[in-house]
């Protein structure tokens, strides 16, 4: 099965590059087939209509990868993410990446 995936991305956001990387290291450890469709956010209309809540955004079949996160405003800015830990951090937590990819593949 090949798992859709939509990486948000604003280029003021330092971590976009980061969480790219760490997005293609757990498509690789997975072995899963994805398919990453880059979507550079240019405006704050671009990141309204989009539903974006800041860099980076990562969507799987649809599905931001942190659902609470998901309800931030619409903003041109960096995210953050909570990671089970409590801490807040700017890039996802790389075990719920890999969960969530692997979900989408239903692996």
């Amino acid at each position: 099965m090949n798992v859709k995936i939509e990486f948000f991305w604003y280029e003021h956001c330092p971590s976009h590059t980061k969480a790219r990387s760490l997005l293609n290291q757990v498509i690789d450890e997975t072995g899963v087939h994805a398919e990453v469709t880059e979507i550079k956010v240019k405006t704050q209309e671009h990141a309204e209509a989009l539903a974006f809540p800041g860099s980076p955004t990562i969507r799987i079949s649809g599905a931001d990868i942190d659902p609470i996160g998901a309800t931030a405003r619409p903003a041109l800015t960096c995210r953050t993410y909570v990671w089970d830990d409590g801490r807040y951090q700017p890039l996802p937590e790389k075990s719920k990446l890999v969960s969530a990819i692997l979900n989408a593949a239903d692996l």
